[in-house]
């Protein structure tokens, strides 16, 4: 009789050991195929969320993102919600959604407003009765500038907008159709410097914002440096007035913890590959406070940020506590410490820039093709020493964007030699 019950008893134990195996395989195995909404290819986020698809698949084979290309944040918010995205990139003014929760901050933008010379316009007020060119409905830039306007005074029926690409926009301005341009760019955008370095445009400053903060508190009052478009003479001539946002990485609420650990993992301890597939990746960090646009941090994120705080702090905060006071003795000696190493950070960037800047002067001196290869491989060496840099804390995020700077130059000037000497050398020939 036991006979008959404990054969049915084996034979149900082992399919169920045998589910719970193929189930553990299959969750090892698992792939997971992710949605990235971005926005349009000539922008910063599409470019920037190819490069970290590029680093996740490399770094695990079992996540699969595809970056697909969007209007912009408010879009790639909706896309969320519907679920038609499983991660998005957006700035941290555009308004949230319930699904979505905070991975990381990527890197700054900030408003640019381009205008013609002949224009006239010298505020963000002055734009009353002109022709402006701004990015398609939808999009973060789109929605800063509806805000913009509307802390200056200003209504649509105010000025005449069309909704160009940079492509489009670029064209138009350099007709004289439209007679500005207002996009929310990372400072030194490649875009930019060629737009006012190819036009007689000029930026305009907005310097309220300490007072949009005030409604949406997200916005920063913030400066383009002083010749961050062009050294010679600087465009600006002086540090310009501005507005500050965080392109940030979102993911929706339901998406798998593990694997937003994962992704925000190789944010994080791979930046060095990030940063060589787009050097914006050098200012992810985690974010402050509930992660901006009053969201809370992703389940996964939250995993990955807190992964080193031990349970020893919580068993003993009594006993901690006591030391509150001893502590409290080292933070002048703690201070001067922080201090000498942001210092020893920024005479390392300088270093590097001084190294950029003589080999400037040998490029506009090189005679030879040769020797413009020979200075081109010492810069991509500067570059690659920088980077390791980067990664190992010896310069900080913003001393290496003041590089990339000064490093872009150089590459340009060295290319302009490059073709100088190719022209003069054809010329020889046919002689």
């Amino acid at each position: 009789m036991q006979n008959k019950f404990l054969l049915p008893l084996a034979l149900l134990s082992f399919v169920l050991i045998g589910a719970f195996g193929w189930k553990v395989y299959q969750d090892k195995e698992r792939v997971y195929e992710l949605t990235l909404a971005t926005g349009t290819k000539t922008g910063n986020y599409h470019p920037f969320g190819e490069a970290l698809a590029e680093v996740v698949a490399q770094q695990n084979p079992h996540i699969r993102i595809k970056v697909i290309e969007t209007q912009g944040a408010e879009e790639n918010m909706h896309k969320l919600q519907a679920n038609q995205a499983q991660l998005a990139i957006v700035q941290n003014d555009t308004a949230a959604v319930p699904s979505a929760r905070v991975i990381a901050s990527l890197f700054k933008e900030v408003f640019h407003l381009i205008v013609s010379e002949k224009s006239g316009i010298q505020s963000v007020a002055d734009l009353k009765g002109k022709r402006i060119a701004l990015m398609a409905k939808g999009s973060g830039s789109y929605s800063s500038f509806g805000f913009m306007s509307e802390h200056y005074g200003l209504k649509e029926t105010d000025f005449i907008s069309t909704s160009n690409s940079w492509i489009e926009a670029g064209k138009l301005f350099s007709n004289g159709e439209v007679d500005a341009i207002f996009r929310v760019l990372p400072p030194g955008s490649d875009l930019v410097r060629d737009l006012l370095q190819n036009t007689r445009g000029r930026l305009v400053p907005i310097d309220q914002g300490a007072a949009m903060k005030i409604k949406l508190p997200y916005l920063e009052a913030d400066v383009i440096p002083k010749g961050t478009y062009k050294a010679d003479p600087p465009v600006p001539d002086a540090d310009l007035a501005t507005v500050g946002v965080q392109a940030t990485l979102l993911a929706r609420e339901d998406v798998n913890p593990e694997v937003v650990r994962e992704i925000t993992r190789i944010l994080f301890e791979y930046r060095r590959n990030l940063v060589a597939a787009n050097s914006l990746a050098a200012m992810i960090s985690q974010p402050g406070g509930s992660g901006g646009l009053a969201l809370p941090l992703h389940e996964g994120a939250q995993a990955y940020y807190d992964r080193e705080k031990p349970d020893f702090w919580v068993a003993n905060s009594d006993f901690l506590a006591l030391w509150l006071s001893i502590l409290t003795l080292f933070v002048s000696w703690l201070w001067q410490l922080r201090s000498r190493f942001v210092e020893k950070q920024k005479n390392q960037a300088d270093q590097f820039n001084l190294a950029i800047l003589s080999l400037i002067k040998k490029i506009r001196q090189a005679k030879t093709l040769q020797q413009i290869d020979l200075l081109q491989e010492e810069l991509f060496n500067i570059f690659q020493q920088v980077i390791v840099d980067l990664d190992e804390d010896r310069i900080d995020s913003d001393s290496f964007q003041s590089f990339t700077f000064t490093w872009e130059t150089a590459m340009k000037i060295a290319r302009e030699r490059e073709n100088m000497l190719r022209d003069l050398r054809l010329a020889s020939d046919n002689l």
